[in-house]
Order: structure tokens, then sequence, then C-alpha cells
């Protein structure tokens, strides 16, 4: 039967719907089966979104238990902007509301619409009082989220050690910490995050979740901090620093033999909680930084401990040897140096309890370049002391060849080198623990979630000095407490002390020139026989002449935390404090500046000194030269008749001191001993030069004629 044509239509309209069933076969085929991975990603990525989920962060107690950092809920604030009808409305509610910026507000309301996002945040964990405010407003755009906050319980206690907690990186949702254990210990505080699968609609609003990983709970961490002592360190601090206009100060109490960081402090604070700290009622610069750790300072006088230390281990110095302080004056490689007072000579322990800058120089130049700079390295300076805080300073200590020719006399007085507050508690722990360099601990232990309490073990300490050196250093130091620069501002009650002030001059780079601002510093540890406290005070920028200086300004601070430190520690008393009285401070022996610009003087002829030159590391006598005179803002005690001399300086105006138009007869030192001679010139303030041994048998100038200022007694012995 021939084929018709609507039958033959009807077969090509077969054909057609064949071929294109076949073609959406095939299409699926690839859809369903060649690209169901990805098309499935690309559908999960639309429909579901794998956000973390906070693990519980660890705890942060003291050394008796006490929290000092916990994580407890929050609320935070959260809107739809796609369901926000008018965008403006919304910012000006909500910024009245939680106190945050209209402009940026709305700003991100706008952009969140523009790329169809169906969520943001407006402000994050709020009070409980924005909470409430947000809750009475009926809108249907506003959520809340649960989430976790960070709570310091003391506010600004020890907030340099703890350190804070926020979102370091934008794009991250967990908060990290930004400062000390927070950030040094974060992963181990921050725990494992759990995953979770949030299903979203088409307008990105969430209607379902599944945890996928639950979150693990981070490590406690209990620190050596006493709290008590902190807070008292804290609290003295704070009144010098107010009290001397000081703009930053420190303080770091350990326990000398195993390192343990009893208190940390710092001038100015700040509330981790979320405020600042504040002075006369503006925020301060550089509030969150811990200046124990991080900003080295020149530590002045502090600084001859090392140097002593470094005689006694090197050099056949005792605290007996008797030291030529020059009547106050040194020529050290062409610069003439003045000292804060007059002494011809001291013994080695008095250059100490004094703080005779001639003195440390002399000692100085006896250890030698090298072996000093040795010392200064095996006490810990120029190195990181490895406490586990961030931002952790080296300090600053050159090379032995960048090293000037007059650089051992700044060195030995504590000038051309900068350290920080850790390391100057950890060398004088060296002299309070019998001569073991101790490694700073902060963590004493750590706990993980259901485990058990894993205490840290201290690090095996190394010898620095001997036990004999270490001895001898701390009975110096006692007689600084009680006979020298000390004495009146750090003896305690019932308790041994000994330490060292120190003051240095502040240098204004801007102006080049050496300022009346000072570091003031004191070192020290109790009780003196086996101590239990180490103490480091430095408040930086004190002023007013000799009362900013390290005595009279950190003395006093060490004083308050060394007598709450040990009644907390419950060590026993070695003095009767029932009838001990504290010895008066005497303002003419509490002059302690370390002096500095040592090349930065203004030329100016000066009698003849004792003079060095420099020549392949040793000091030489050399011929008088053109003096450079520096000086304190005490100046050397002179006699009452005198003609006023101006004595000028670059970075100083002139000022007048005295110089005597008639000098002191000279004594009979024929047939004397050196011994004897020795302690007639001592007794009477002049300078005498020996030579040869055994008995004094000519001298010049001679017997009853006038000494004239500067003029040495030069003595000859026969035997």
């Amino acid at each position: 039967m021939p084929e018709t044509l609507s039958t033959r239509r009807l077969r090509w309209l077969l054909w057609i719907l064949l071929l294109w069933v076949s073609a959406i076969f095939a299409r699926l085929v690839m859809l369903q089966v060649f690209h169901h991975d990805e098309l499935l990603r690309l559908a999960q990525q639309q429909q579901q979104k794998s956000e973390e989920i906070p693990a519980l962060r660890g705890t942060i107690f003291d050394r008796a238990g006490q929290p000092l950092a916990k994580t407890l809920p929050a609320e935070s604030i959260c809107v739809n902007p796609l369901k926000i009808p008018d965008p403006g409305v919304a910012a000006d509610i909500l910024s009245r509301v939680l106190d945050v910026d209209r402009a940026g507000l709305y700003k991100r309301i706008v952009m969140a619409k523009a790329r169809n996002a169906g969520f943001l945040w407006v402000k994050r964990k709020v009070s409980a009082e924005e909470a409430a405010r947000v809750r009475s407003l009926p809108f249907e755009w506003l959520e809340f989220r649960s989430e976790m906050r960070r709570f310091y319980p003391h506010g600004q206690l020890a907030a340099h050690v703890i350190g804070s907690t926020g979102i370091v990186d934008p794009d991250d949702t967990l908060e990290h910490g930004n400062g000390g254990i927070e950030m040094s210990f974060d992963d181990e505080l921050g725990g494992r995050p759990g995953l979770a699968r949030v299903y979203k609609d088409v307008r990105q609003t969430a209607y379902d979740s599944v945890v996928s990983r639950q979150p693990e709970p981070g490590t406690d961490l209990t620190l050596t901090i006493d709290s008590n002592l902190q807070y008292d360190a804290e609290r003295a601090l704070e009144a010098a620093a107010l009290k001397t206009g000081a703009k930053t100060g420190s303080i770091v109490v350990l326990n000398p033999y195993t390192g343990d960081v009893l208190a940390m402090a710092n001038y100015p604070t700040y509330d981790p909680n979320g405020g600042s700290g504040k002075r006369k009622g503006k925020e301060v610069e550089g509030a969150r930084r811990n200046l124990a750790v991080t900003t080295p300072f020149e530590p002045g006088s502090v600084f001859k401990v090392i140097t002593l230390a470094a005689a006694l281990e090197t050099t056949h110095l005792t605290p007996d040897t008797m030291i030529n302080c020059g009547n106050g004056m040194i020529n050290l490689f062409g610069r003439v140096i003045h000292d804060h007072n007059r002494y011809s000579s001291l013994s080695m322990a008095d250059v100490l309890a004094k703080s005779s800058n001639i003195g440390a120089i002399q000692v100085g130049l006896k250890v030698g370049e090298q072996r000093l700079y040795d010392y200064v390295r095996k006490f810990g300076f120029g190195r990181k002391t490895g406490i586990e805080l961030p931002g952790e300073s080296a300090g600053m200590l050159r090379r032995l060849n960048q090293w000037e020719p007059a650089s051992i006399g700044s060195v030995a007085m504590g000038h051309e080198i900068g350290t920080t507050s850790i390391q100057l508690a950890l060398a004088g722990a060296v002299v309070a623990n019998g001569g073991m360099r101790v490694k700073p601990r902060l963590i004493l232990a750590r706990q993980k979630p259901g485990g058990p309490l894993e205490r840290t073990t201290a690090e095996k300490p190394e010898r620095i000095v001997k036990s004999e050196t270490a001895i001898q250093m701390r009975q110096m130091m006692e007689g600084v407490v009680l006979h020298g620069t000390g004495k009146g501002l750090a003896n305690l009650r019932g308790y041994t002390s000994g330490g060292k002030t120190g003051s240095a001059q502040i240098y204004d780079f801007n102006a080049k020139a050496y300022t009346h601002h000072y570091n003031a510093s004191f070192l020290g540890f109790a009780p003196v026989s086996n101590p239990q406290v180490v103490i480091a005070v430095t408040l930086i920028g004190t002023s007013g002449g000799t009362a900013g200086y390290g005595g009279p300004v950190a003395a006093p601070v060490f004083r308050q935390v060394a007598t709450s430190g040990l009644r907390m520690l419950d060590v026993p008393k070695d003095l009767p404090d029932t009838t001990v009285r504290l010895a008066k401070a005497d303002p003419a022996d509490g002059n302690d500046l370390a002096i500095a610009g040592l090349s930065n003087t203004a030329p100016l002829d000066v009698s003849d000194g004792t003079s060095y030159s420099h020549k392949k590391g040793q000091a030489v006598a050399a011929a008088p030269v053109r003096s450079q005179v520096v000086h304190s803002d005490t100046p050397p005690v002179q006699s009452a008749s005198a003609t006023p001399v101006v004595e000028a300086t670059l970075d100083r105006r002139p000022f007048f001191s005295s110089r005597a138009a008639f000098g002191p007869k000279v004594p009979d030192l024929r047939g004397m001993t050196l011994r004897a001679v020795l302690e007639e010139s001592t007794a009477s303030g002049m300078v005498v030069e020996v030579q040869g041994n055994g008995m004094a048998r000519a001298q010049d100038p001679a017997p009853g004629s006038v000494l004239a200022p500067g003029t040495r007694i030069r003595v000859h012995f026969t035997r």
C-alpha cells in the first residue's frame, strides 16, 4: 500500500521526537553521570556551608588556682540584609541601640544586599543590657547568635602577661590571642574547633545544620604569677610613676632558683576586657606593650654589679682592694670624666655602695674589654631570655670590634648597652642564687580536658660565676642598702636586703643631647643569706634632679613589693623587726647617676689627671690632653671659699661651680708605710701617686705647702 503524505509526515515527526528524546537522555546522562561530582559540589556550595564551631578556650589560672582568664557564653547580633526594607532606617536604629558607627553600618548593609547576602554581623558578643534593648525591637530581620567571649575576672591585673583575644584575620570568624600568654599558647588554649554543615535556602537563609565534628576544648594553663603579689606590684609601680612623672615603668619579681616569674607589671596598663589604659581621660599610646620584655633601656649604675662581679672572677681585686677614684676625675682616652663626688680612693665594696663612676671605670679597665664583654654575655645581656611571651627584645650589646676606645668606661657604668627588665632581674638572680643563670618560667602546669595535671619542670641552670663570687657580691650589695646610695630607701623591716640603685640620663635624638630625665632603676633581693625574691624596678622619664634618681624613685618600690612578697611567701624573718630602725636616707650619698655623654661634650682646659690612651685593647699612660667635661646634676663637693668658674657643654646651659683659690696644706707623709699613706690620703681627700716599695722617703709637693686643685702628691718609697 503506497505511503501517504500524512504517514510520511508522521514518520518524520516520530524521528524528530526520537532524536529529541535521545538528546535529552544523552544530556541527562552527561549531567548525572559524567558531571555528577562537579554539579553536586556546586549545588552544595549554594545550599550548604561548612562552619567552624568554636571550641571552649582553655582557662588561665594563677599559681594558687585563681582564674585569670576564662570563657563565658555571649550573644551576638546579626541581620538578614535581604529582608531589610530600608537600610538607612535600620542603620539609624541599630547605631543608637548598639553604639556602632552609623555610616559604616549603613555601607555594610547596602553592600550585603548588593551581593545578595542573607547574613551580616552587626555587633558580636554584646553585653546583657545591649541584648535586652535589641530584643525589644519588633523587626523580623534581626537575629541572635550564641557565641563565647573571653572574660578576665580581675580586669587589668597581669594584663601584659595574660594578653587578650580578638579577630586577628578579617576573614576569620574565630578569635585568637593577640598578646601575652593568649598569643604564645594560642594553639593549646584554643583547642580544636568543631565543624557544622549548615543548610540554606535560595535566599541564603539557614534552615538546618548538622554537626560533623565535635569541638575539642583547649588546654588549661597555670601560671607562676601570684595574683596578690602582682596586685601589690602594679599599685606600687603606678604610684611611683604618678609621683615622679615617669612616662613608663616596669617591675619584675622572680624566684632566683627556679626562674619563676611571680609578678610582672608595666605602667601604663590596660583592661583586656575592652578598656584601655587612660591618663587624664585620654587613651595612652602603647599601653598594651609589655615593656618589661620588649623595650630595652640604658641601665646606668645598676650595671656596675656586672662589672664588679667580672672583676672578682678575672682579677686579683677583692672587696677590700682600694681603687683610685682620681679625686672625682679621670682622663679616659682623651676625655675627662668627672664623678658625681670627689673620692680620692675607695674600697671596691664602697665603689659599689657609693656608686663611684670613676671607681667602676678603673675596675673595668682592670678587667679589660674582652673579659668584660664575655661576662656581660654570660650574664645574659645581648640575647633573648627565652621567656614564654611574644615580642621579646634581645636588648643591645655591640660586638667588641664595634667598641670605641672609651666604650669600656661607658659599659662599666651602664651606658652603651640596652637591657630589658627581665634581663636585669635574671642577672640579679645569678648573684642571689649562688652564681647560676636560670631561664625565666611562666607556665607552672597544664591540663588537657579530662587529663591529669602536668607540671612543667624548670630547665637546668648554668653556672656563670663561682659561688664565692656570688656571696661576695651579695655582701657588697647589702652595703648599698646599709650605707650606700640605697640607705634608708631599700631597707626592709624584719629582713636583710641587698641591691643596687641606678640612674641613667635619657638621650634626646632630636636635640642630640642628654636630657635631665632619667632611667631610674633598682635591682635587689632579700633576705641576703638565702634570697627568695629578686626584684628589678625601672621607671623611665623621671625628672626633678636627684629626686628622679634610682634611689629615691625605684628603691621604695622595691621595699614595698619585697615586703609584700616575703610575707606572702611566708619567708622567715632574719631581723628583729620590733627593734630595727630604718636608716635615714642621706641626700649626699644618694647620687648614683651614671654620667652619660662621654663623646658629646665641650672642650675645656682642666688640671692634669690620670690619662689613658688606647693601644691594642690596653690602657697605658698618656700625656695630658685637652679635656672634655661631663657633669651630673649634683656637682662635686667644693671648698666654701672659691672663685666661680663657668663650665659648659654642647648640650647644657652653662652652670657655676666652685674651685678653691687656696687649697689644703700638704701633710708630712715621710716615714709612713704604704697603708698609712693611703689611709691618710683617703681621710684628707687628697690624691696620692706612689712609686717604689717600702717606706715613704720623699714627697712632692713638700710638707706644709698649699695643694693646688687637681694636683697629686707624689710619694717615693724605698726599703
